[in-house]
């Protein structure tokens, strides 16, 4: 279609609030924590390149999210992105607090 932008500014507002309800009803309560507070603060200010990882981060099965967060197993190459270490320490430094 001409003149249609994958990367329009209407386009990454749908795609923001797609993942924003994405990141917050994923089926284990931890990863909602982790992922809805994430998008809560962060997702506006995603690039589309950015979101176009949050959104494959979205994609993977909740257990092997936490376990990359956690340390239990090693990030794949494809998801060790700055991106990801973010989202990874602020949820170490959120657990941190709490204790």
């Amino acid at each position: 279609m001409q003149g249609y932008d994958d990367n329009s500014s209407a386009d990454l507002d749908t795609r923001r609030r797609r993942a924003r309800f994405r990141s917050w009803h994923r089926g284990m309560r931890e990863a909602d924590l982790i992922l809805g507070g994430f998008a809560d603060d962060r997702i506006e200010a995603l690039n589309a390149g950015e979101l176009d990882q949050y959104e494959a981060l979205l994609k993977v099965p909740d257990g092997d999210f936490l376990a990359w967060v956690t340390g239990e197993k090693p990030v794949p190459p494809a998801f060790d992105t700055p991106l990801f270490r973010s989202i990874r320490d602020k949820s170490t430094a959120l657990t941190s607090r709490s204790r």
